[in-house]
């Protein structure tokens, strides 16, 4: 379950992706599988290969990515997330969302 984010933020991120950009989404969520996690960050691109090849850089696997409507993307959390959010300057979504207290 997804919360946390705005309309606009959600139709921000689906706008970029469909214009072939890397785009961030943070959010939000709760799922049993993963209890150490609260939240999740979303990176995706309609380019699957353009994504692979930036997953690839982060040790992300093209197969990872999940294929969600016309938003492809991959999922992000726990160490990953923080340092990708750093290297992009992305702080906003550390305090947002309350990742630097892990």
């Amino acid at each position: 379950m997804a919360f946390g984010i705005s309309r606009k933020e959600l139709h921000k991120w689906k706008y970029d992706i469909d214009q072939g950009n890397i785009s961030f989404l943070t959010h939000f969520w709760l799922d049993d599988r993963f209890p150490d996690s609260h939240c999740v960050t979303k990176v995706g691109c309609n380019d699957i290969e353009k994504l692979a090849k930036w997953g690839a850089h982060y040790g992300l696997k093209k197969e990872w990515i999940h294929h969600y409507k016309h938003y492809p993307h991959f999922d992000l959390m726990g160490t990953t997330q923080m340092n990708i959010l750093k290297e992009y300057g992305l702080d906003d979504h550390i305090e947002r969302f309350k990742l630097h207290k892990k």
